[in-house]
């Protein structure tokens, strides 16, 4: 339910258009994706927390969190209970 949510928050901060459609859960995003550099990621993390009302604390991140989008929608999920 929150991958294909997240994944269209994703693609919609980035940019990424048809190409991020093509986004699994297992779809390595930091390293990975050039468009998801460190004003990127705060821009993201603006756009989760107003599109699924949370917070998200500066302790709560980690590189983990954004290895995967299956890791990122599984870090929201557990933000939204």
């Amino acid at each position: 339910m929150y991958l294909n949510e997240v994944k269209n928050v994703l693609v919609d901060v980035l940019n990424l258009g048809e190409a991020g459609q093509a986004l699994e859960a297992d779809s390595p995003l930091l390293g990975s994706l050039p468009e998801l550099d460190s004003m990127a990621v705060v821009t993201l993390i603006g756009a989760l927390e107003e599109h699924f009302g949370i917070v998200i604390d500066d302790d709560d991140i980690s590189a983990s969190t954004f290895a995967t989008l299956g890791s990122l929608a599984a870090f929201v999920e557990q933000k939204t209970a």
